[in-house]
C-alpha cells in the first residue's frame, strides 16, 4: 500500500498532538494531581503511536509506545509525578519532534533514542509494580491455574445470576487472563483479536477493565475477559496463543464461593436472564444510563462540530495570486468605465467591485492563522530558560485568538524568541535579587496580541528590572553611535531605542541565552521588512514593555495615491494621520530643515521631488501638497504635487535586483497599466 499520499496528513496531525502533548505537560507539572490532564497527553501519544505504526516509523512507534507506558502508570497512581519524571517525558518529546521534522523534509525518521528509552525504563520500573509483572512473567505461558483462591473480576448480581444459570445449563465459567508483550505496539488490535478468538468457543460475560477501556488502550499489559464456554481450559489457552504479540495466558476457573460473598453486602436487584446467549444484548440499569448519557453526549458533540478541511498552503497562495491579478483588473475596468461614462458598464463594474471584494474578505480570512501557532512554542521554551537560569518565571498568554497573515507569521516567530529570552535572561532577576526589592520570587512576563485598525500588537512585558538610561548612553556613547552633547537632549524612549543599533549590548558578561541587546537589531530589521515597527517603554527597577506593531496582511493594501510631477506613488493608508493643503509662507526653518507647524507640533518636511530626485517640469503655485505620515511617535510632512485618491492595490516585491532601493517598500500594477512605487514612510521617517 502507497503511504506517501497519507504523509503530508501524518506530518500535520503528529506536529498537532506533539504540541498538545507539551501544553499539557506544562499544565500537570502545575497540577500534577490532574489525571484528566494525564488522559489528554495519553490520547495524543496514542494516537500518534497507532499512526506512526501505520505508516511504518518503527522508531517513532517505538518511543511513543514507551512514553505511553510511564504515562499509564501515572494515571493508574503507579507512578507519582515529579520534575525529573517530566523531564525525561518533555526529552521524550523533543526526540519525537525531531523525528516528525526528519520525516518532514524527506528523510525515514530514525533516531538514537536510546537514552532516553532507558530514562523511561527505569521510571517505568523502579516508580510502578511491573517488578511482579516481569517476574510472573518467567513463569511458563502453558500453565494452567485450576483452583483459584480469589476471584479477579468483580460482579454484580446480574452477572452472577448469568454465571450460576450457565453452570445449572453445563456450561464451564473461566476467568481468562491474556498478557501482551511489552513491545506490543497496537493493543487494541490484539484485544479486538482476543475477543475475535473467545467469542468463537463461547460467550464473553465480563471484561477487566472494561471494553472501553481496552479499546483506548486504557490499560498495562493485561486484561481479565469472563468466559462461558464448553471448552477445556487448555483448548481455549493455545488458542489465544495463537493470536501474535501475547506472551502468556491464565485459564482460571471462576470461584463462585468468593464472588456469592463478595456480593452477599451488596444490596443489588436480581435480573434473571432466560439462556447465556442473550447477556451481551441485556445491559444493567446503571449502564443503559451511563450508555444513554454518552449516547447524548456524542450527539451534541456531533451537532456543534464544525465541518472543516485542509488545504494545501501553496493552493491558497496560487489563490491568492490569481486574485491579485483580479484586483488588477478590476482596476483597469474602473478606469476604462470612468472614461467611457457608459451608465451599464458602471452599474456592472459597480457591482462587480463589492463582489470581488467581500471574496478578498474571504480569501484573505482564509489565509489568517491565530498567533497561537507561534505563542504554543513559548512555554515550553521559557520553562527550560528557567530552569537554566536558576529563575522562577510565570509566563501569561494573553490574545492568543488574535489572527495575523500566514505570511507575517511565519515570519515573526525569531524576533518574538529574541526578545523572550532578553526578557529572562536581562529582565528578570533572580529570586534572591527579587526579593530583596521587595518583589516576589517569582518573574512575570506577559506575552500579549490584539487587534488595533489594520494592525495586530503584540507586546512582551516583564516586571523585572527594566532598562537603565545611563548605561544605555555610556554604552552607545563609547561605540560612538551618539555624541555627549546629542545625548543630553534624548527622550527615555529615544534612548532605549538606541539598543536597537547592530551589536549594541549592555551585558556585563556573554551568556549562551543572551544579553538585552543581542540580536534586537535583527529583531527591528525583520519587523519593518514586515511593514511594521517596534518601541520600547522601561521604568528602571519596575520593567519593561516592548510592543510590535504589524500589518494585518501584507498582500493588498488600502494607500493614498499622489502624483509628484508626472509620476505616481502610493503611500499605505496605516501610515497616513491626515492630508493638508499648506502655504509656501507657512513653512518655517529650523535647524536648517523646513518645518511646518501641525496642531501645535513641529513637523518636519521632507519634499519627495528632492529625496526620488525626480525631475522638475512644473514648479507649481504657492500651496503645497501635504501628506502628513507618523511612525510610532515621529511625524513627518511629505511634500508632493497633488492627491489622486484612496485605493486598495497589491503589492509586489521589487525583487532581489533591486532590494535596495531608499524608501521604496515595493510596487503595484494601476487600472491604466502604469506601475507605481508604493513609499516606505518608516524609512523616510528614520
Amino acid at each position: 500500500m502507497d503511504m506517501n499520499q497519507y504523509l503530508e496528513v501524518f506530518i500535520e496531525e503528529s506536529k498537532e498532538h506533539l504540541q498538545t502533548c507539551n501544553e499539557q505537560l506544562l499544565e500537570l507539572e502545575k497540577n500534577p494531581e490532574d489525571l484528566t490532564i494525564v488522559n489528554e497527553i495519553f490520547r495524543s501519544a496514542h494516537t500518534l503511536k497507532g499512526m506512526s505504526a501505520t505508516m511504518g516509523y518503527e522508531d517513532l512507534a517505538n518511543l511513543t509506545h514507551k512514553m505511553e507506558n510511564v504515562l499509564d502508570g501515572i494515571r493508574n497512581h503507579k507512578i507519582k509525578v515529579s520534575p525529573e519524571i517530566l523531564d525525561v517525558v518533555f526529552e521524550a518529546v523533543d526526540h519525537l519532534e525531531e523525528m516528525v521534522m526528519s520525516i518532514a523534509s524527506g528523510g525515514d525518521g530514525k533516531r538514537d533514542v536510546s537514552d532516553v528509552v532507558s530514562k523511561l525504563q527505569i521510571i517505568e520500573k523502579g516508580e510502578s509494580p511491573l517488578k511482579q509483572g516481569n517476574a510472573k512473567a518467567e513463569v511458563s505461558a502453558t500453565t494452567v491455574v485450576e483452583n483459584n483462591v480469589s476471584s479477579k473480576s468483580h460482579y454484580d448480581e446480574f452477572e452472577l445470576t448469568v454465571l450460576q444459570q450457565s453452570k445449572e445449563q453445563g456450561f464451564e465459567s473461566y476467568e481468562v487472563t491474556v498478557h501482551l508483550r511489552e513491545d506490543c505496539l497496537l493493543k487494541a488490535a490484539r484485544v479486538f483479536m482476543v475477543f475475535e478468538v473467545l467469542e468463537k468457543i463461547g460467550e464473553v460475560i465480563k471484561s477487566t477493565p472494561p471494553a472501553e477501556q481496552l479499546e483506548e488502550e486504557q490499560f498495562d499489559s493485561e486484561f481479565t475477559v469472563t468466559l462461558v464456554t464448553k471448552e477445556s481450559a487448555e483448548d481455549i489457552q493455545k488458542k489465544v496463543l495463537k493470536v501474535s504479540e501475547v506472551e502468556k495466558v491464565e485459564v482460571i476457573p471462576v470461584n463462585f464461593n468468593s464472588i456469592r460473598n463478595a456480593s452477599e453486602h451488596e444490596n443489588v436487584p436480581v435480573i434473571v436472564s432466560e439462556n447465556v446467549k442473550d447477556t451481551q444484548s441485556v445491559p444493567s440499569n446503571s449502564e443503559k444510563n451511563k450508555s444513554e448519557d454518552q449516547t447524548k453526549k456524542a450527539g451534541n458533540k456531533q451537532a456543534n462540530t464544525n465541518k472543516t478541511i485542509r488545504v494545501n498552503i501553496e493552493r491558497l497562495d496560487i489563490l491568492m495570486n490569481l486574485f491579485e491579478e483580479l484586483v488588477i483588473d478590476r482596476g483597469r475596468l474602473e478606469q476604462i468605465s470612468r472614461d467611457l461614462n457608459n451608465q451599464e458598464l458602471h452599474e456592472t463594474v459597480e457591482r462587480m467591485s463589492r463582489i470581488s471584494g467581500d471574496l478578498q474578505n474571504i480569501i484573505l480570512n482564509m489565509r489568517m492563522v491565530p498567533v497561537e501557532t507561534v505563542f504554543n512554542r513559548f512555554p515550553r521554551m521559557v520553562r527550560q530558560l528557567a530552569r537554566d537560569l536558576n529563575k522562577k518565571i510565570n509566563l501569561e498568554i494573553v490574545g492568543a485568538e488574535t489572527e495575523l497573515d500566514r505570511t507575517v507569521i511565519d515570519e515573526i516567530g525569531d524576533p518574538l524568541v529574541h526578545l523572550l529570552r532578553n526578557a529572562i535572561d536581562h529582565g528578570i532577576e533572580v529570586p534572591e535579587e527579587r526579593v530583596k526589592k521587595g518583589k516576589q520570587e517569582e518573574g512575570n512576563v506577559v506575552l500579549k496580541a490584539y487587534h488595533s485598525g489594520n494592525h495586530v500588537f503584540i507586546e512582551i512585558e516583564d516586571d523585572g528590572a527594566g532598562i537603565s538610561r545611563e548605561k544605555v548612553l555610556k554604552k552607545a556613547i563609547s561605540k560612538g553611535i551618539v555624541s555627549e552633547q546629542a545625548a543630553a537632549s534624548m527622550s527615555d524612549r529615544q534612548v532605549f531605542e538606541l539598543i536597537f543599533a547592530s551589536g549594541f549590548s549592555t551585558a556585563e558578561k556573554i551568556s549562551d541565552v543572551s544579553g538585552r541587546g543581542v540580536g534586537l537589531d535583527v529583531v527591528k530589521n525583520t519587523i519593518e521588512s514586515l511593514g511594521g515597527s517596534v518601541s520600547i517603554d522601561s521604568k528602571e527597577g519596575e520593567g519593561s514593555v516592548f510592543s510590535i506593531q504589524l500589518p494585518l496582511t501584507l498582500s493588498i493594501i488600502s494607500v493614498m495615491l499622489v502624483e509628484i510631477q508626472k509620476e505616481k506613488f502610493a503611500i499605505p493608508l496605516s501610515s497616513i494621520i491626515e492630508t493638508a493643503i499648506v502655504r509656501k509662507d507657512e513653512i518655517l526653518n529650523a535647524h536648517n530643515q523646513q518645518v511646518i507647524d501641525f496642531r501645535g507640533k513641529v513637523v518636519p518636511l521632507l519634499d519627495l521631488k528632492e529625496i526620488f530626485e525626480i525631475p522638475v517640469y512644473d514648479e507649481g503655485d504657492e500651496f503645497f501638497s501635504v501628506v502628513i505620515v507618523r511612525k510610532g511617535d515621529k511625524m513627518a510632512g511629505l511634500v508632493v504635487d497633488s492627491f489622486i485618491g484612496q485605493q486598495e492595490i497589491v503589492l509586489k516585491s521589487l525583487g532581489n535586483y533591486l532590494n535596495s532601493v531608499f524608501a521604496i517598500s515595493g510596487a503595484t500594477i494601476l487600472g491604466d497599466g502604469q506601475v507605481a512605487l508604493i513609499i516606505d514612510c518608516n524609512a523616510l521617517i528614520k
